[in-house]
């Protein structure tokens, strides 16, 4: 049974999670959020004051290609792709 709960000013629901060890959180953000910026939603909520708020960490992605993403953390392969959205794929980075 998936759960929900409050998120980043939403509810959501939880439909995978991923146990990754050894890996620096603050880089790995970067590159997820370098990765996945083509994806990232241009929006502004209201917080529960009232105050506007542009959320950094809501993105527009498939579910296969979080699970891509995750396994190209494990492998390390995740620095040398982007993401496009007009395929809504991980592309790789010519060197």
């Amino acid at each position: 049974m998936r759960q929900t709960k409050p998120y980043l000013l939403a509810v959501v629901e939880v439909i995978a999670s991923y146990k990754l060890a050894g890996i620096n959180r603050t880089k790995l953000e970067g590159i997820l959020h370098r990765i996945f910026a083509p994806a990232q939603l241009d929006l502004t909520i209201r917080d529960r004051f009232g105050r506007p708020v542009r959320p950094k960490e809501w993105f527009l992605v498939p579910l296969q290609v979080i699970d891509e993403a995750v396994h190209r953390i494990q492998d390390g392969s995740i620095t040398n792709v982007d993401y496009d959205p007009k395929t809504a794929s991980l592309i790789v980075l010519a060197h």
